[in-house]
């Protein structure tokens, strides 16, 4: 059993009114309530099953500032587990900037064990930035200096049972330049503040021998089995144990099927791989329309756990530049998180550590027909890939290095290995991980090395991306980010949407790359920002002012940028030479662009109002349909024609479902609300095709603003619209 601090202590509730302060006994109770509900709502990858107990430590914590010798003498402020220093109460001045007012931040708790301590207590801090150190009742335990995978601390010989009170405290230093040169620390050229914290789940972990160390489930889907590899540690003796286990349907509990190992000797301190294959019966795959989940339980006699998986396979082919999904060709359309920036964002509150907010945030992503996501420049909080699991959301996991030729970091393959292998160790078990995304746009060779020295421990063998730099494989992916609008910003001709028949179809590589013949995804694209007020930002004001001159208002901005990211989209789809096409993005923050970056803001996302999750308008009328399965378009860019003019106008009908389209194509000008012409041709477009239809269309003979919009019936029977405005005189 797990008590609290005895003490006096004040509690950041972890609901929307975290920020009111009620007494330790109300404190006990909601912690109590969160490790109650650590089972269900907060799925692990790896969950415990009696007689493992996994005792939560999140909640409430004391903490102060000082340096990274010395502990506090006194602690006056506290904070909530997981969570960021901003969140604490009250608040510290300078957070996030190399200050002269500390160091490090020591966080401190107590709780009382009752019982024995069994023979494995593994302390688990899940992500903590910059730099872990622990202490418990005194004693120095260990160190973890990696800012974004788990740091796990043996506490055996220094923790009290029968209890008595524990002392824990957890040291993180202030900034990111507390770490050694060389280590990964999330730099981002979009951030000025570095904000610490334990931003992930504290737990102890509490089991006997024979020890399950780590699971990785493999799914095979065409043998309908899964296969469990288990490392397993005997502890302080010779052991023997025979590991059994069966796999269930997560959500019913239905059996599916159970296998025991042969029994297996092990010497005192020895780790053995174990292996078993369970078959799984008319199993049912795992996918963003139907993301069914299973899970396996396995027992070793002294400990037991519970993994989630799916059942599914993907990888990409280099001959088609497609994705395979479970098989079969598969187009991701999606966006991008960007959640180190958003820890900086002034509404962000402690909205990436609420459940409910989190699963609401994926099913508004899931309204945009959005199926795939970028966890960009950064990995939030383990609960966010139990959600995409379950709300069935492909992920590109991005481990957090940006350098582009200029960052003042230099991360080096020795130390990013290490990092590279718990984040696999940490995250293979999600269906929802497919890409391991090595870094974002930077031409070291470091993180090639690194990833060609792990890559061998995923034994589902997901492809991985490698930024800027040359993949290490042809069936890995290349990122691809043609920003066309980002030359006004860089002081050259202003681009125009009337170029883009002049743009190829096939996405831009860097120079490198243009000769490997290898799957591309887009996952950035557009440089047409703007903050959630409407602003420009600091990257996007000379754009802006190049369209539509120096005094447009926050409704023709919002207009441009919607019906503008809508027709890149469809033209990055409609030409099918990419994989993926995400856009930038769909979370990130939101800052005023009066200055340069990082104090000014540069990128942003497209929402209003943050805690109900509301879209601006017209993002989510014109770039919804942008991104509908059954989509098109209007393949129309000019800006002005001459009076009367007749032109020959395509439409392409792209079809990302496993089963044909056919209906009604109809193309329609109009002034106004009112409708000057409309044409009409029926279309049959076969599961995963496209195809391409001719109007001849006679243009007014007044001058004026005219609209033309081309329309289906998407696969729901909602009405899907590619719209382009120009003036005609």
């Amino acid at each position: 059993m797990l008590r609290l601090d005895s003490e006096p202590a004040r509690l950041i509730q972890l609901s929307a009114a975290r920020s009111a302060l009620v007494s330790c006994a109300a404190a006990a109770v909601v912690v109590m309530l969160i490790f109650a509900q650590s089972v269900d709502s907060l799925y692990a990858s790896v969950k415990p099953v009696t007689p493992r107990k996994v005792l939560s430590l999140d909640g409430v914590w004391k903490v102060e500032q000082g340096t990274m010798d010395s502990v506090p003498s006194e602690f006056t402020h506290t904070v909530v587990v997981p969570g960021l220093i901003d969140l604490s109460q009250p608040a510290f001045d300078e957070v996030g900037l190399v200050s002269s007012l500390r160091e490090a931040f020591w966080y401190r708790r107590t709780f009382e064990l009752e019982g024995d301590v069994p023979e494995f207590p593994i302390l688990k801090v899940s992500k903590a930035k910059y730099g872990t150190k622990i202490l418990l009742n005194g004693n120095v335990i260990g160190e973890h200096l990696p800012c974004f995978t788990p740091g796990f601390f043996d506490v055996s010989g220094y923790m009290r049972a029968g209890g008595e009170e524990n002392e824990l405290l957890i040291r993180v230093g202030a900034h990111r330049e507390s770490l050694p040169e060389g280590m990964p620390t999330g730099w981002d050229f979009e951030k000025y503040r570095y904000i610490p914290g334990i931003y992930d789940s504290v737990e102890l972990i509490l089991s006997g021998a024979p020890f399950i160390r780590n699971v990785q489930t493999v799914p095979d889907i065409k043998s309908k089995s899964v296969k469990v590899v288990v490392e397993v540690e005997s502890g302080k003796s010779a052991s023997s144990f025979v590991l059994s286990g069966v796999v269930l349907e997560s959500a019913s509990g239905r059996l599916k099927s159970s296998a025991r190992s042969q029994e297996t000797r092990l010497t005192a301190g020895e780790v053995a791989r174990v292996e078993l294959v369970l078959p799984i019966e008319n199993c049912r795959l795992w996918s963003p329309e139907d993301p069914f989940l299973y899970e396996v339980r396995l027992h070793t006699g002294g400990d037991a756990v519970q993994v989630r998986f799916g059942m599914r396979s993907f990888q990409f082919n280099p001959q088609s530049g497609r994705a395979i999904l479970n098989g079969r060709p598969y187009f991701m359309r999606g966006s991008n998180v960007t959640v180190l920036r958003f820890f900086e964002d002034a509404e962000r509150k402690d909205l990436p550590w609420n459940p409910e907010w989190v699963r609401s945030l994926h099913r508004k992503f899931k309204t945009m027909h959005w199926n795939s996501l970028r966890y960009c420049i950064g990995f939030p909080p383990e609960v966010w890939y139990d959600i995409a699991d379950e709300e069935g959301l492909l992920i590109q996991d991005e481990f957090p290095i940006w350098l582009l030729g200029e960052a003042p970091e230099n991360p080096v393959a020795e130390k990013i290995i290490p990092e590279y292998t718990a984040w696999m160790r940490e995250r293979w078990n999600h269906p929802s991980v497919v890409i391991w995304d090595a870094q974002n746009e930077s031409r070291t060779t470091e993180t090639g090395k690194a990833l060609q020295a792990v890559r061998s421990l995923d034994l589902s063998h997901r492809p991985w991306e490698n930024g800027w730099a040359e993949p290490q494989s042809l069936e890995d992916c290349v990122e691809s980010h043609p920003y066309l609008f980002i030359s006004a910003w860089q002081d050259k001709e202003p681009f125009r949407l009337k170029e883009m028949p002049n743009v190829s179809g096939k996405p831009r590589l860097q120079p490198a790359l243009q000769k490997l013949t290898v799957p591309i995804i887009v996952n950035e694209y557009g440089w047409l920002w703007l903050t959630r007020e409407g602003e420009v930002t600091s990257l996007t004001g000379k754009v802006y002012e190049s369209l539509l001159g120096p005094d447009s208002s926050i409704d023709q901005r919002r207009h441009l940028y919607a019906r503008y990211l809508a027709a890149l989209t469809e033209f990055w789809r409609s030409h099918r030479e990419a994989a993926g096409v995400l856009h930038f993005c769909g979370l990130g923050y939101s800052r005023p662009g009066d200055k340069p970056r990082p104090e000014g803001g540069a990128t942003s996302d497209h929402f209003l109002n943050l805690e109900d999750l509301d879209f601006e308008p017209y993002f989510e009328k014109y770039v919804r349909d942008a991104f509908s399965p059954v989509g098109l378009m209007l393949d129309f860019w000019e800006e002005e024609l001459p009076l009367g003019a007749r032109k020959e106008v395509k439409i392409h009908v792209i079809n990302d479902l496993y089963r044909d389209w056919e209906g009604k194509v109809e193309l329609r000008l109009k002034k106004g609300n009112e409708t000057l012409d409309m044409w009409s041709q029926f279309c049959r477009v076969s599961a995963l095709g496209r195809e391409s239809l001719s109007f001849t269309v006679n243009l007014p003979g007044t001058p004026g603003r005219f609209e033309l919009s081309a329309e289906l019936e998407g696969a729901s029977g909602e009405l899907i619209r590619s719209v382009r405005e120009f003036k005609s005189r």
